[in-house]
């Protein structure tokens, strides 16, 4: 790995594009689980920095809190309730800005890494309203309104980090949760950006002070169960090989073959990856059960000790959502929730209106959340990264990607071009392909395998099966992923499929005035909890809904990421 330059992939990257696809990505899921995203150390550097700002921020606005006894004095006050405060609103701030989660290389963000708070701050900019029919919200322009309230949401968050009391009046965090509520009734974006079901929950709990740690264990205890159940599918052992493959810690390419089932012929997640994907689910699920219910002692200080590590272990794999603070966040919350306040118990709740929210953000909404994974944003329904989430891939003829930047006041410029101001002569094609690979090797990309030869070859509704030897020229038709044109226009996307739906591609058309063939998106949804299926469509941004149907789960777990062949993708024609 260089420091400057990415990693040269292992195979022919001059004959690499004229291979047709399934080769391509073949070769290039390959060099995945040898190298990852191949990403130069100046990239991990970049978040290593990033990781000092969020510890530094957090310090110096703990020193502006009343009698902390300076930086020296730490083990006395680190874990007070008004420094707790100050670490969820500072997390709260710096995911809002577009510091954290989404940011920087490994999202294919280059020039600039960070682009969130330029989105969120400009008028004219797109903005998507989640629910258009409440008054007000319609309509998919960022107005002075919504650059007022954004603007509102930071100067507010920013008084209450230097106050020497953020819990002394209910008066300094409350203004903040109804400028955020509001500001994510004009934009979803915004919302989802702030983590806001956990920081936005968590802010909300310090306006019961005597309820604080009980509440926040509540928070806490919630976001392990549901990741667990998160997990509770076929995804995600497949999940722990990708991850691993791209943790710049893990160098050996003996232990990454062990990986996979059999490299380089078998890229299935093997029974290593499995049987540590299962003991991460029994982790989560454990450990709130035990830092809950079971009394102080050595079981609780163990418990604490393998869910630090478990969280350390996500943060030094970089996965490519790079949650690095989030990570960050849990390790210094399960200290001072469960072990420094482990005398706390959750059943010492006891104010109604902190109950009843919890239950309808902990419990009703991600259960619904969990079985219409369609209706419910996978960040709210707290189905964290566990493979199995609403994706989308687009076919754009050449030019149309840029016809987008030029027609849309984005928040950044597309990867070429963004890849072009770094002054390499980067190979955006390489570069997007890593980007194909890591998503064909999670269980929806065998699905994508079959439908995207269909999606470039005329749509063929009226045939069950595609033509495997469809090549996918990227001389005739750009691949990219949904997200990154949704990081492009919106300025931000964590893996969020919903912000680059039909409603996403209705707001393109509008603006762009495709034709008919220019940009279609293959959209796979998240398979629901109890459900067999993931169920996909196909969208042409000017005809609109060309295709829909439901590939079962169990049909994908033989395939490679690249193979399409005897696929049953469940068509259904839709008629123009």
């Amino acid at each position: 790995m260089g420091f400057v330059q990415p990693r040269e992939p292992e195979f022919d990257s001059q004959a690499w594009p004229s291979l047709p696809y399934a080769e391509r990505l073949r070769l290039m899921c390959h060099t995945w689980a040898m190298q990852g995203f191949g990403a130069p150390g100046v990239a991990y550097l970049f978040y290593l920095v990033k990781l000092l700002l969020f510890v530094g921020g957090f310090l110096a606005f703990a020193l502006t809190t009343d009698e902390v006894g300076g930086i020296t004095a730490i083990g006395s006050w680190w874990s007070r309730p008004e420094i707790f405060a100050k670490a969820v609103l500072w997390s709260l701030i710096y995911e809002a800005l577009g510091l954290g989660c989404g940011s920087g290389p490994l999202t294919g963000r280059y020039s600039p890494p960070i682009t969130a708070f330029r989105a969120f701050l400009r008028v004219g900019g797109v903005r998507l309203p989640p629910w258009p029919r409440v008054p007000m919200t319609s309509g998919s322009r960022r107005t002075v309104v919504d650059v007022g309230l954004y603007g509102a949401l930071l100067l507010l968050t920013l008084r209450a980090l230097v106050a020497g009391d953020p819990l002394g009046s209910r008066w300094i965090v409350a203004p903040i949760i109804v400028v955020m509520v509001l500001a994510g009734l004009r934009d979803r974006t915004v919302f989802l950006a702030g983590r806001s079901e956990h920081y936005l929950l968590a802010a909300f709990v310090l306006l019961f002070p005597s309820n604080l740690f009980a509440g926040e264990q509540a928070v806490q205890a919630a976001l392990w169960f549901w990741a667990a159940t998160s997990k509770l599918n076929h995804h995600f052992p497949n999940v722990i090989a990708v991850m691993l493959s791209n943790n710049p810690l893990f160098r050996s390419r003996r232990l990454r073959r062990l990986l996979y089932r059999d490299f380089p012929n078998d890229l299935r997640g093997s029974t290593g990856a499995a049987w540590v994907a299962h003991l991460a689910t029994a982790l989560e699920y454990g450990a709130p059960l035990v830092l809950v219910f079971a009394p102080s002692g050595p079981l609780r200080t163990l418990t604490l000790v393998a869910i630090v590590g478990f969280h350390l272990t996500i943060l030094t794999s970089f996965p490519l959502g790079v949650p690095l603070e989030w990570n960050l966040f849990f390790i210094y919350s399960a200290v001072v929730l469960f072990g420094q306040h482990g005398d706390v118990r959750i059943w010492d709740l006891s104010n109604p209106l902190l109950i009843a929210v919890l239950i309808v953000c902990l419990v009703v909404i991600p259960a619904y959340g969990n079985v219409r994974p369609d209706r419910v944003s996978f960040l709210p329904a707290m189905r964290y990264y566990a493979g199995n989430w609403a994706t989308g891939t687009w076919l754009l003829r050449p030019g149309c990607l840029d016809r987008i930047e030029q027609a849309l006041p984005c928040a950044a410029a597309t990867p070429a071009h963004q890849l072009e101001r770094l002054g390499g002569d980067g190979d955006l094609t390489v570069a997007l392909g890593r980007g194909q690979a890591f998503r064909a090797m999670h269980l929806h990309g065998r699905a994508l395998a079959a439908l995207l030869p269909m999606a470039a070859d005329g749509v063929v509704l009226d045939s069950r099966h595609t033509d495997p030897a469809t090549q996918l020229d990227p001389a005739e038709i750009e691949l990219i992923d949904g997200e990154m044109v949704a990081g492009m226009v919106l300025g931000w996307n964590f893996g969020d499929g919903h912000l680059h739906d039909e409603r996403f591609l209705a707001i393109l058309q509008e603006r762009c005035e495709f034709e008919p063939g220019d940009l279609r998106a293959v959209i796979i949804e998240g398979q629901a909890l109890g459900s067999p299926y993931l169920n996909w469509r196909l969208v042409d941004a000017a005809d609109g809904a060309l295709g829909s149907g439901a590939i079962a789960a169990t049909d994908l777990l033989g395939l490679q990421p690249w193979d399409a062949t005897a696929l049953d993708v469940g068509i259904e024609r839709h008629e123009r």
